[in-house]
Formats: C-alpha cells, structure tokens, sequence
C-alpha cells in the first residue's frame, strides 16, 4: 500500500498562492515537433485516442508500441513497434529517440493475475528502467481509481488510503510505487487516475447496455440506481494527458484524478441511452446482495463476462475530486457522464456491421454477454 505521504497533499490544502503560481506557468514546449512521443498499448482504446490527440495538436514523431496490430487509418501516421512491453529488448527498440512517452498499456480485468502482474508492474517496471537510461524528459503514467478499492466516502482525494479490488487494483497499485521510485530519482513522472472512461470505440462492457437498448430492451442495474458513478469522456482524458505532456514539471509531477465534472445517478444517466434508443424502455434495479451473490457463481462458472470490480462497485458511489487537476494544471472537461455515454451509443449504431461477429477481452470490441445474453429475453 502507498503511504498517504507519498502523494501531495490534496486539493483541501491546495494554497491559494501556490494555485496562482501554477496557473501562471507556461507550456515547456514551444514548439511541439520537438517531442518524440511514445504510446505504449497505442493499439487499444486510450491508445489509438492519444495517437489521435498527438497528431491534432501538430506531433509529427509518433511511435507505440503494442503486441495487437495497429489497423487503424492513422497507421501511416505513426511508427509501430509490434511488441510486449514485458520483454526489454523490444522497450528498449521503442525508447529510442523518444523525449514523452504516455503508458496506456495495461492488461484489463478480465486477463489472468499473472498476466496483469507482470505486464501491469514489471512492464512498467522495464519502461520506468528504459527512460531513465534514456533521459527520457517525460513519462505519464496512466494508473486508475481502482487503486482506491470501494472506499468509505466520497468524492476520493489523491491522498486518500489505496486498496485495489482484485489483481488489477492491487497491480495498479504496485505500479504507481514503481513510478514513485523514479520520481525519487529525479524523473519527472506524472500520475494520472482517471475513471471509467468511455467514448466512440469503447465497446467492452458497455456492450451489455447498448446492445440491450439497441433491440428495446429494459436494462437491470445492480442495486436501486441512485448511486453516483462519475465516468469520463476520453476526449478529456486525453485533453489532460496533453496538458501533462506540455506544463512545466514542477506541476505535473504530481498524482491526479481525472474525471466527469458534471454526472447524476447511474439509473439517471444510463437511461439517457434507453431515451435515446426510442423504444419506452427503462433502467430496472434489483436488489444488491442475491445479484451480486449470482454474479460471483456465473463469474466462477465463467457463465458472465462481468468481474468482482464491476459487480461488487457497481450499485456503490463512485466518484473523485478533480479539483485539484483542475486548480493546478486547468483541467476543463467538457463532457458529462450523458455526454459520454451518448457520444459512444451513437457510434456503436452507426458501426454495428463492423463488429458483428467480433469479440475479445479488450475495450475495443464486444465482450461476450454469457449467460446474460440469455437473461436478456425476459427484458
């Protein structure tokens, strides 16, 4: 577990004068065809959107590093390494030249403890190790608010208590420590916990709610619905990367929340895209305990594709202060949790024939419903 100490303190003590100063520095970079910007994981949602960011705001130098091919249009834009983090020679391949790298890489939820331990924390490891030998000016890492596990209250400061939920949090978790060790070491390393984030391309387990909506189904939720889970455009994500990448490093070396600035209750916000769809329906809540109870014996039986972290957090509050992202490096969002969550519905329709027959573990394409494809009838 980290320490409290290790992380500045959070935006309750933020002082005034400190905030003046910090929104007075300007962007480090002058001119941004300066920067050789490494993506790792740029094959995958946050990835293929970073890329796309780099090369709105004039990055010419663009290479990820992924061990899924990069099929996307922006191909003949970027330098693809096809490549596991997990292995040095091939982080080493990726590092060279490189001045900002952004770590998107990660093994999800629904891969193997081993597999997300030792990608999660010794592949960032291996990065952390291979910038520093290459005098890297910038390494963004991007960690989770899994790493706060279902606390206690709410909103979630950067300093409070971390206890992740599964082998994910807990090698989230393990790898901030790794990031904070090179941060001793004079590394300027940038923090960065952002929520659930969604937006065109994201499939994943938000196919449940808009496949059902789709076909004019009502939608279950875990629990009644008023709870507040905060999600995140990752048009914003990726806005606040950026900031990361370009404000001076006495700011950003620093650990951040990121998310929606403007969300109501989960029932609230999900059944916009019940709204939208056109068909009458209705978000549904069941009671917690006995589904979360199913869910645990489907998951068990590998009959649901949905994991602890989902089930066992879904029908609790969720959600961080971003104040301190937005005080100190001007962090503006500019999309709510229905912005968000309407934004990807509306893609997922117009790219139905894409991804038809697709499925996988990653956020990119459909997870399998299970059992829960069959559940779906009676809605």
């Amino acid at each position: 577990m980290i320490n409290n100490e290790n992380n500045r303190e959070s935006n309750k003590n933020i002082d005034k004068k400190e905030i003046k100063e910090n929104n007075e520095y300007k962007e480090e970079i002058e001119n941004v065809e300066d920067i050789k910007a490494l993506v790792t994981g740029g094959s995958g949602f946050l990835g293929i959107n970073m890329v796309r960011k780099l090369i709105e705001k004039g990055v010419k130098n663009i290479s990820i590093i992924d061990f899924a091919d990069f099929d996307y249009p922006e191909k003949g834009k970027v330098t693809f390494i096809k490549g596991d983090i997990r292995d040095n020679k091939k982080v080493e391949e990726a590092m060279t030249g490189v001045t900002h790298v952004i770590h998107a890489a990660a093994a999800l939820p629904l891969y193997s403890k081993e597999d997300i331990m030792t990608t999660d924390v010794n592949g960032t490891r291996n990065l952390l190790k291979a910038a520093e030998k290459n005098k890297i000016d910038r390494f963004v890492h991007i960690s989770s608010t899994a790493v706060y596990g279902i606390p206690d209250h709410h909103p979630i400061f950067e300093d409070d208590k971390l206890c992740g939920v599964g082998p994910y949090g807990e090698a989230k978790i393990l790898a901030e420590e790794e990031c904070l060790q090179f941060r001793k070491k004079a590394m300027t390393v940038p923090i960065i916990r952002p929520k659930s984030f969604i937006g065109p391309e994201r499939l994943g387990v938000f196919i449940l709610l808009y496949d059902w909506a789709k076909d004019g189904k009502n939608f279950p939720m875990i629990g009644s619905g008023n709870n507040r889970y905060q999600l995140l455009d990752v048009e914003d994500l990726t806005d606040f990367i950026w900031l990361c990448m370009i404000k001076d490093e006495k700011i950003v070396n620093d650990t951040f929340n990121v998310g929606a600035k403007n969300f109501t209750t989960m029932k609230e916000d999900y059944q916009a895209v019940l709204d939208y769809a056109g068909f009458g329906k209705k978000i549904i809540g069941f009671p917690a305990k006995p589904v979360i109870w199913a869910l645990r014996i489907l998951e068990f039986l590998r009959l649901s594709p949905l994991y602890k972290w989902v089930y066992e957090t879904a029908c609790e509050d969720s959600f961080v202060s971003i104040d301190k992202a937005e005080k100190i490096i001007g962090y503006a969002p500019r999309y709510s949790n229905k912005d968000a969550l309407l934004r990807n519905y509306k893609w997922y329709i117009d790219n139905l024939n894409k991804f038809e027959n697709a499925s996988g573990i990653s956020h990119r394409v459909p997870w399998k419903q299970g059992i829960l494809k069959f559940f779906k009838l009676f809605f």
